[in-house]
């Protein structure tokens, strides 16, 4: 059942002020968030809502009950959904802030890595230094022995 099809078969013979009335006490059963005051008897334009409405929003003057009170609940949806945007923005915020972190993390492990690769470099540096180094001996005393050989067998042959 429509809200409109509730108040037309609920009280088709009311008054305006009572009208007003009724749309609120349909309202208040139907939205369970805002908490609602009586009307008082003097049917005064004051809103039904407990509530404070956004303070960027003010009611024009002559705006009646039913208007006043469709508007403050159009702007209180809004409201709220702004309410919900800007938590999410918060969550935003929160997980940027953690993937900054993740990311300063990543960099300084970058900066470890090419620190780990420079000292293995220069180990590989050092063993390939090393190892041509015995090579150049080894050949120096190759040619050495070969040399000692030669004069060792240059002497025996004068010797003889």
């Amino acid at each position: 059942m429509t809200l409109s099809t509730e108040i037309l078969t609920r009280s088709p013979l009311l008054d305006a002020d009572d009208l007003e009335g009724e749309i609120g006490n349909i309202i208040q059963r139907t939205r369970r968030v805002p908490v609602f005051r009586e009307v008082s008897e003097s049917h005064n334009d004051h809103p039904l809502l407990k509530d404070p409405m956004p303070d960027y929003v003010e009611h024009k003057e002559g705006v009646n009950q039913v208007g006043k009170l469709s508007a403050e609940a159009v702007v209180r949806e809004y409201d709220a959904a702004v309410k919900e945007i800007e938590a999410l923005g918060a969550e935003l915020s929160e997980a940027a802030k953690k993937c900054e972190a993740m990311v300063a993390g990543v960099h300084a492990m970058v900066t470890e890595i090419k620190e780990l690769a420079a000292n293995y470099r220069e180990e590989g540096k050092r063993y390939f230094l090393q190892i041509e180094d015995c090579s150049l001996m080894t050949s120096e005393v190759r040619t050495v022995c070969e040399m000692l050989k030669k004069k060792i067998a240059a002497g025996s042959s004068l010797a003889a």
